[in-house]
């Protein structure tokens, strides 16, 4: 069965995620082991217990990516054919690419922990922030940003996650401003975010550089299987395309939705790893069927459904 692996982004973390894999396995207990003495940080204490570090960018990236990782091997030892796709939300790209074998997987968690180091040093001082549309056409959203940015606000669109549900960011301020402007537009909520950073939008330019010194360094020149970009909606599998589209991945919008319609009709599944927020996503998306793995219940079954 043809299936595209998919890996979800930051604000799908939660305390507790990854604890059925790691008590259960000891492929997953090993890469805890490993990812903590890479980056030292305990992970164990950072995704078990309550603590306030899981919801801080820089540990956020590297948790989830290293839950999303441990799903997808757990469930590739079990196949004899690969994903025809792998694609993520955001950061979850970067897991895509640990799928792909175009990045190891303790190389990819130190990557991310710095792209999130960047990320918040890119937004300090910039009063930076982000606001969920709830039930607007993207038209109309494109139409009121476009507007706003000729009126002097910072203001960007930055996820499109499905018809309906569109992520904007930038300065937190001229995001208030406008969250009457957006319901009177059509929308049914207009939410503001607890973000201190504005993710795909131009507010985080100054990161491109040394988060492309990173991808340079850590990305290999091949791909076992196609990766479909967060910016145009469309495959990669050469370490240049890598590069030049995850610099720019930081300044440009999310297409998860372009992104699942460009592929729906060429597999019979979508997979989620380590999450199940995009299972959410694309319920609105698409009529191909998603499956998530969060646990080792939900391994066997997909294993079962896929073999």
């Amino acid at each position: 069965m043809d299936f595209a692996g998919i890996f979800p982004g930051q604000g799908s973390q939660k305390i507790g995620m990854g604890k059925d894999f790691f008590d259960n396995s000891k492929l997953a207990r090993e890469m805890f082991e490993r990812a903590s003495d890479r980056l030292d940080i305990d992970f164990e204490n950072l995704l078990f217990e309550e603590n306030d570090k899981l919801e801080q960018t820089e540990f956020t990236q590297p948790a989830i990516l290293l839950v999303s990782v441990i799903a997808y091997k757990l469930f590739s030892s079990q196949m004899q054919h690969s994903a025809k796709y792998l694609l993520g939300h955001s950061l979850g790209e970067f897991s895509a690419l640990v799928g792909a074998k175009a990045l190891d997987y303790l190389d990819a968690l130190e990557l991310v922990h710095n792209r999130g180091k960047l990320m918040s040093l890119a937004c300090d001082g910039k009063n930076a922030g982000m606001m969920a549309l709830l039930g607007l056409s993207d038209e109309k959203t494109q139409d009121i940003v476009l507007r706003a940015k000729e009126s002097g606000k910072k203001i960007w669109s930055a996820n499109y996650n499905c018809d309906g549900q569109i992520v904007i960011a930038g300065d937190k301020n001229d995001l208030s401003s406008l969250e009457e402007t957006f319901k009177n537009g059509g929308a049914k909520r207009a939410i503001l975010l607890n973000m201190s950073v504005a993710s795909h939008c131009p507010l985080l330019k100054s990161a491109q550089p040394e988060l492309n010194k990173y991808l340079a360094n850590f990305i290999k020149d091949s791909f076992e299987v196609p990766v479909i970009s967060n910016v145009t909606a469309k495959e990669y599998k050469t370490k240049d395309d890598a590069i030049k589209l995850l610099t720019n991945q930081l300044v440009k919008p999310v297409l998860y939705k372009q992104s699942i319609c460009e592929i729906e009709d060429e597999v019979e599944r979508f997979i989620e790893f380590g999450g199940s927020v995009l299972k959410g996503l694309n319920r609105k998306i698409t009529k191909t069927k998603t499956i998530s793995i969060v646990d080792m219940s939900s391994l066997e079954s997909a294993s079962l459904e896929i073999k």
